[in-house]
């Protein structure tokens, strides 16, 4: 068995929703990503980066995982500017991971998550300091 098989090949991380239709428009209009539908699927065009599929499923469970992160230049901008557009973000008060009142984690990298409308979890992060 070759040990590099896959060393040389490109990967695309891809997810599940319940509604292709309510995703589209969140991702599209919320989120302002440019948003392809084809064969019943949705394709994520993400600046630099591989697309990102997002498949229908019936039975869909929500990751309990962050399933796609974005870089942002603020953290507390963003969070603004996606409160003003609806979007609700995750205040966590657990041992290890506490946000502020905002959904704010105050950390090397700042972070703060929400959910897509299947209860996919994203975040949004500063470019990590040094």
């Amino acid at each position: 068995m070759k040990k590099n098989l896959f060393k040389n090949t490109a990967a695309f991380s891809s997810f599940s929703v319940n509604d292709l239709q309510k995703a589209k428009t969140f991702y599209n209009d919320i989120l302002g990503l440019e948003v392809e539908e084809s064969n019943g699927l949705l394709t994520l065009h993400l600046k630099d980066s591989l697309p990102v599929m997002i498949y229908p499923k019936p039975n869909h469970q929500p990751a309990t995982f962050t399933v796609l992160n974005f870089n942002v230049n603020n953290v507390e901008s963003a969070v603004n500017d996606l409160n003003d557009l609806g979007v609700q973000f995750e205040i966590y008060n657990e041992e290890h991971l506490k946000t502020d009142e905002r959904g704010i984690l105050d950390g090397n990298p700042k972070i703060a998550w929400f959910k897509d409308p299947a209860g996919n979890i994203l975040s949004i992060l500063e470019k990590m300091k040094p």
